[in-house]
């Protein structure tokens, strides 16, 4: 072996920045696109809420606008909006402002709505014209956690917890009014939902006013409460059988 070629190095240094082979930038176009279904998980919460809100008789519930009218541009669809919110509850984003964000930004949300994106205004229109079907969709979920065996029906009462709000003053139940059996009763059951609604789901306050739009919200707060503790108990694949049963 001459000398020229033992002083000649096996390998040349690379001059500028080094990227690895996994490295791609973003402006690089996909043979194949990439399906937004790919990045939805079969375990992921937004199926169920698509399951259940598919799942449900809206027109019986009481939703308006369930049939688009003959002449005109059609309105978003109830079951769309239902979906939005219920996943906004859960993930505790409950502002009409904040959830139009998520339809242009959040994946799962852009899954969920199929790339619908209905204003702030819509959205926040939504709970104050449908307020009293929120109550059926609780209670239609309250049938299928009965269906799974989810709920021990224990006699209950609940003296309420401070979240503020316009109330009369007459509609107030003191700790006199309750016997010491059910009081108890409800500190051992009733404490752990009403720390987790104003805690951890940051449910301090009512976003609505008028009596009959905060028991609409409310529903809306119970049902995400609900929802949560049922996958943390039976998981994502078992409800959505349940619900398209």
């Amino acid at each position: 072996m001459s000398s020229k070629m033992r002083q000649t190095p096996f390998w040349e240094p690379i001059k500028g920045p080094v990227t690895t082979p996994i490295d791609t930038y973003r402006s690089q176009l996909l043979l194949l696109p990439e399906a937004v279904d790919d990045y939805v998980g079969p375990d992921n919460p937004v199926r169920f809420i698509e399951a259940f809100a598919d799942g449900l008789d809206l027109a019986a519930a009481g939703f308006e606008r369930v049939a688009a009218k003959e002449t005109g541009r059609p309105g978003f669809n109830p079951a769309d909006m239902l979906k939005l919110y219920i996943y906004g509850y859960i993930n505790r984003v409950r502002s009409s402002r904040r959830l139009e964000a998520e339809t242009h930004r959040n994946i799962e949300v852009i899954w969920l709505l199929r790339h619908l994106k209905p204003d702030f205004r819509t959205i926040a229109d939504f709970p104050r014209v449908n307020r009293a079907a929120f109550k059926q969709v609780f209670r239609e979920f309250v049938i299928l956690c009965r269906q799974l065996d989810l709920f021990g029906r224990e006699l209950l009462a609940v003296d309420g917890t401070r979240i503020k709000a316009v109330n009369n003053k007459d509609r107030n139940f003191t700790r006199a009014s309750l016997s010491k059996f059910i009081l108890d009763r409800r500190r051992e059951s009733v404490e752990h939902p009403f720390g987790t609604i104003k805690q951890w789901m940051n449910q301090g306050a009512f976003l609505m006013r008028g009596l009959d739009n905060v028991r609409g919200e409310f529903s809306l707060t119970a049902l995400a409460y609900n929802i949560k503790r049922a996958i943390t108990i039976v998981g994502v694949s078992t409800l959505i059988a349940a619900a398209r049963a």
